[in-house]
């Protein structure tokens, strides 16, 4: 009776982290989605409409769980500032990558964004004093070099655009940096949906500026039918990867999660191809297989010594 019971006991605990696994694997090919919408919609929307109709479309399709589970009774005024923050680091990130996508395949663009975690291994070393040892900031290092691997090809066809990723994810990570922070004082629905609400008029004093200013990037447009679809569809796909892994986090423990946040350069990979017909060459094979090498690298070795994983926020999909 007891080993039947010891049995049961032992199962649950792995059940739930498969369960777990399979929101992220799912939540992996669903964001970069995101990114294939998003580069469908640039034909005719600058990169500030598509973020705005992006934080639009997302806050629509999370309201019902808003209201629903009460969340709205939960936010916090007096943590209005640190939204704002969140939400305009979040839109600059967007709008850079959402501009990359414009001209650089979609597997490249993503590619160079999975560096955030290498940022973000970094950063919290500086800002909260986390433990990293030299093995990691070594392994930082040469995940850097598979970027500029990746890079290079894509800056001598497109110019400084190609850095625009970079940029990206260095937002991300002083995202995630304050969202940590943050999760601990309030619901992650919560926090997502007024990420939602502070990033619409952000875009809207950008686009505003675009307009008088006559900057193309920051150029407001009515979307026609089509466009409109694609910018529902982004926001769409961005509630729908966030919900999944919202709850993968909440079934498995973060340190087994985090490899598999590098699905997703495989399914973006895939998906560029099968929309666009883009496939990476042999050289940025070199670099993609690097910086997933040394991420993967950072997450076991974070697992090993069992220090807080830097990697417990998973990159936005941008």
């Amino acid at each position: 009776m007891m080993s039947s019971s010891a049995t049961l006991a032992d199962t649950a605990p792995q059940n739930r982290i498969m369960q777990g696994l399979g929101l992220m694997i799912l939540a992996m090919l669903v964001a970069p989605c995101i990114d294939i919408f998003s580069k469908l919609a640039t034909a005719d929307a600058s990169p500030t409409m598509i973020t705005a109709g992006r934080f639009l479309f997302q806050g629509v399709f999370m309201l019902p769980i808003v209201i629903s589970k009460g969340l709205w009774r939960d936010f916090s005024w007096r943590l209005s500032g640190y939204h704002a923050i969140r939400a305009a680091i979040i839109t600059v990130s967007m709008i850079c990558f959402v501009a990359t996508l414009a001209v650089m395949q979609v597997a490249d663009a993503v590619a160079i964004f999975f560096v955030e975690p290498i940022i973000l291994t970094v950063l919290a070393s500086i800002f909260l004093k986390e433990a990293v040892g030299w093995r990691r900031y070594t392994a930082c290092a040469i995940g850097f070099l598979g970027a500029i691997i990746v890079i290079r090809p894509s800056f001598e066809e497109v110019g400084f655009i190609a850095l625009l990723p970079i940029v990206t994810a260095f937002c991300v990570a002083i995202f995630a940096l304050m969202t940590r922070a943050l999760s601990q004082r309030e619901d992650p629905w919560s926090m997502q949906f007024q990420m939602s609400v502070w990033g619409l008029p952000i875009c809207g004093a950008l686009l505003a500026f675009g307009a008088l200013n006559d900057i193309d990037f920051l150029a407001p447009s009515v979307p026609d039918g089509l466009t409109f679809t694609w910018l529902a569809a982004v926001g769409f796909a961005a509630a729908l990867s966030g919900i999944l892994a919202v709850y993968a986090y909440r079934v498995a423990p973060a340190s087994i999660l985090a490899p598999m946040q590098y699905l997703e350069i495989v399914s973006a990979t895939l998906l560029g191809w099968l929309v666009f017909g883009d496939f990476p060459d042999a050289v940025k094979w070199l670099g993609i297989s690097i910086i997933i090498g040394s991420g993967l690298f950072i997450v076991w070795r974070e697992r090993r010594f069992s220090s807080r994983p830097v990697s417990d926020s998973k990159p936005v999909a941008p």
